[in-house]
């Protein structure tokens, strides 16, 4: 699928001030909390409905809500998490996971340390949340391990992207749909995008 860049302009504001290293954690957690709220509602656009009828203090109204599938949210850790309260805001009921990878120093490979999901994620559209798509290594996990337990609807949603991580991505998983606020010039020899906005776990929680 193509990936969708989403190019709204009070993301794009928020972005810049991400960007910032003069932005404070207080600030950058809320900043990634309001973008991510952003996007959700981009991501959740073809979420089916079905009609219903309401009774309103005037009369009755035939109206609609969400049918169907339900949600699930998966923060890859850590930096994943700071993205989990912009998204529930929006869909308080969905169920949430969690897949725990760092990427090992010397083989720049991701290596899996935790990883809690919905007993029924086979039955829900599962979002997967992460700042920053660099190598595109732990996405590629992550999807391949959902899929291994049984999901078949899945989407993925990052702050900024390297043009190599989205090609790792599409390339391994061309069924899920990617969305990114941004995407980057490139890696840099460290493997951290340029010209990102930085470490985003150290940033979101003042570890730097």
């Amino acid at each position: 699928m193509t990936p969708m860049i989403l190019d709204h302009p009070l993301i794009q504001h928020k972005i810049s001030l991400l960007r910032n290293k003069n932005t404070g954690s207080k600030e950058f957690r809320e900043l990634v909390s309001e973008v991510s709220m952003l996007m959700c509602y981009e991501a959740t656009r073809d979420l089916p409905l079905k009609e219903i009828e309401v009774e309103t203090p005037v009369s009755i109204a035939k109206t609609k809500i969400i049918a169907g599938r339900k949600l699930a949210f998966v923060p890859i850790l850590r930096a994943g998490i700071g993205m989990l309260e912009g998204v529930l805001s929006l869909v308080p009921a969905a169920k949430v996971g969690h897949i725990g990878l760092y990427r090992d120093p010397q083989t720049l490979l991701p290596v899996t340390y935790y990883c809690k999901l919905p007993s029924d994620i086979n039955e829900r559209e599962v979002i997967v949340v992460d700042p920053m798509l660099a190598t595109g290594g732990s996405a590629v996990a992550a999807i391949q391990m959902l899929k291994d337990s049984g999901a078949t609807s899945i989407k993925f949603m990052c702050i900024i992207a390297a043009p190599e991580g989205l090609t790792a991505l599409t390339d391994a998983h061309p069924d899920v749909q990617v969305y990114c606020a941004a995407l980057d010039e490139k890696l840099n020899d460290d493997k951290y995008i340029v010209p990102g906005l930085g470490d985003c776990g150290d940033r979101i929680f003042g570890t730097k």
